[in-house]
């Protein structure tokens, strides 16, 4: 906007300075020209009126008032007088020149004539003025030329001045319009900048309200209505989610235990097909409950809920989630840490975003999946640790396509429609891990492998523990 309202006044300049100068330009040569032309026929009328009192010398004196030179001819255009030496190139082309009729005097502008060639001019004005006969009766005109020299020199001047004043004038008009737009814009900038740093975890931010009553502040105003709806619904919406987590927990676990009982202390007398659907309700059962348990950790993560802040160490965290895995037939837990990897946070929660990754990675992997710790100081052949302490779990399943990398991390998202529920888990878990991740100032990405090969690497990058406040703590690799 700042840019087309400087290219704006820039051509609003350059209108004004092209009409302007340019009536400027014709007002002043036809005022001089005019002045050119009364002070050339004062000296025609002069040697007119001479010639009424008595005979003209063949010769005549200079004119005054910057008139050139006097010319008297005949009515057959032969030269009587003359202030010019040799007048008779002159008189050829002057002769034609005559008053109309029932006028004594007539007046025109020349181009090229010998007049002005002798004067090194473009032009000359010419005031003919017919004067008594002479002594033979017959009529005689007198004709007075002034080189427009002058009037050159003057409107060339004026003309170059405005040529050269155009640039500097338009350019300091698109200077002033830049900078009255920039100030006039400020407050939009702020509005604009507050604006992009609302997101899902900051809506109680407001943008700022600048005085007075013009458009931008009721924009400003208009905004932090919009806002203030916004929040409210948002805070609404998590409100009911956390409530009907939280009120859904006691039936769901009512009914689970209910269908345990069913299973095993009254399984004696139900048949084969009984006892199947009672598993088949009991598993349900237990899905929705995790369900319910994950929307109310994320609607408490939504609302920023005061969390734990104690030391933990992320090595050690890795070595218990491998320990705590059995073997079996499906694919290899490996941990990879060693030095301590201290961060501040929730150990619940840090626990949780873990054993989110690796089940995500334990149900897409091929044969391997691998939690990597590392933090400041053991970059090693990872990039730069400084200031950070990472948390990877990387499998060697297919991998998330890069343009659904930002929506493996959405709720209830499942890239492969063709997975059941069993196989493919509630979507929430992802989210879960990430709203964790950010909630103790971190990140959690999907990437692809380091080495080239098809799989997933999720890294969650936390900001390390302050030297002074780390619990030593070590683990070492297990696999």
């Amino acid at each position: 906007m700042r840019g087309r309202t400087a290219a704006a006044a820039a051509l609003a300049m350059g209108l004004v300075l092209a009409v302007g100068g340019g009536w400027l330009y014709v007002l002043l040569r036809a005022n001089l020209l005019d002045n050119t032309t009364s002070r050339t026929e004062v000296a025609a009328r002069k040697v007119a009126a001479q010639a009424d009192t008595g005979a003209l010398p063949e010769v005549l004196p200079s004119p005054a008032d910057g008139v050139d030179l006097v010319l008297v001819l005949d009515a057959a255009g032969q030269v009587v007088a003359t202030s010019l030496r040799t007048a008779d190139p002159l008189a050829a082309e002057l002769r034609g020149l005559r008053p109309s009729p029932g006028q004594d005097s007539a007046d025109r502008v020349l181009t090229g004539s010998p007049a002005a060639a002798a004067g090194g001019a473009r032009a000359d004005v010419v005031v003919v003025r017919a004067a008594p006969p002479g002594g033979s009766g017959r009529e005689r005109y007198v004709y007075a030329v002034t080189v427009l020299s002058d009037v050159d020199d003057a409107t060339h001047a004026i003309g170059v001045a405005l040529l050269a004043s155009a640039p500097p004038l338009i350019a300091l008009a698109a200077a002033i319009a830049w900078a009255v737009t920039g100030l006039a814009l400020r407050p939009v900038t702020a509005i604009r900048t507050e604006l992009a740093a609302v997101s899902e975890s900051e809506l109680d931010r407001r943008v700022p309200d600048p005085a007075g009553g013009d458009e931008i502040a009721l924009m400003a105003r208009t905004v932090n209505a919009t806002l203030d709806r916004l929040e409210q619904a948002v805070t609404r919406q998590r409100q009911f989610v956390a409530d009907a987590s939280h009120e859904l927990r006691n039936p769901i676990a009512a009914v689970r235990a209910r269908l345990e009982v069913a299973l095993t202390g009254g399984a004696d007398g139900c048949d084969r097909e009984h006892r199947e659907s009672v598993r088949a309700a009991l598993r349900d059962t237990e899905r929705l409950q995790r369900i319910a348990a994950d929307l109310l950790l994320l609607a408490r993560l939504d609302a920023h809920a005061p969390r734990g802040a104690e030391p933990v160490d992320l090595a050690l965290l890795a070595a218990e989630e491998g320990a705590r895995r059995p073997g079996g037939g499906g694919p290899r837990l490996v941990v990879e840490a060693g030095e301590p990897v201290p961060v501040r946070g929730d150990p619940a929660q840090l626990e949780r975003l873990l054993t989110n990754l690796v089940d995500n990675a334990l149900r897409y992997a091929g044969a391997e999946v691998r939690i990597v710790a590392w933090g400041d100081g053991e970059a090693g052949e990872h990039e730069s640790a400084a200031g950070r302490a990472v948390l990877e779990v990387v499998d060697d399943g297919p991998g998330v396509p890069e343009a659904d990398r930002g929506k493996v991390f959405e709720r209830f998202a499942r890239l492969d429609a063709a997975r059941d529920r069993e196989t493919g888990g509630t979507g929430l878990g992802l989210a879960i891990a990430r709203g964790i991740a950010r909630a103790h100032g971190g990140e959690l990405t999907v990437r692809g492998r380091e080495d080239g090969r098809a799989g997933a690497r999720f890294v969650v990058v936390l900001p390390v523990q302050p030297a002074e406040g780390r619990r030593t703590a070590r683990a070492g690799g297990h696999s």
